[in-house]
């Protein structure tokens, strides 16, 4: 099993940054891809933002130019920059990660952070 703890949520006006992270613990021999995923009240899942081992990365054209996601792969950690908040990003964002070969269903989840963007 893999473990993903997820840190650096909370509070912040539109505009602002905040920057999350991610570190997976257990049984972390060859995950590839680690990402952020957020949940707005009412609303479906939707990928923000994920990374490969190798660096390749992919953005919901919603965060494109505001996020960056990056990961330090000595650190089993994956980060999420977010700048220039929007009311709209609020919601609670979930980490995961997937092995080489697995299928989306096979995900790890994390339990996710809290970012509230308001005035």
């Amino acid at each position: 099993q893999v473990q993903l703890v997820e840190s650096g949520g909370g509070l912040v006006q539109p505009g602002g940054s905040l920057r999350l992270s991610c570190t997976a613990s257990g049984s972390i021999f060859g995950i590839n891809l680690m990402g952020w995923i957020r949940q707005a009240p009412g609303k479906e899942r939707e990928m923000v933002a994920e990374i490969i081992r190798v660096g390749i990365t992919k953005y919901a054209d919603s965060v494109k130019g505001r996020f960056t996601v990056s990961r330090d792969n000595a650190r089993n950690t994956v980060y999420l920059q977010m700048n220039n908040l929007k009311p709209e990003d609020t919601a609670v964002y979930y980490c995961n990660a997937r092995k080489y070969g697995a299928i989306p269903g096979d995900d790890y989840w994390g339990l996710g952070t809290q970012v509230t963007v308001s005035s």
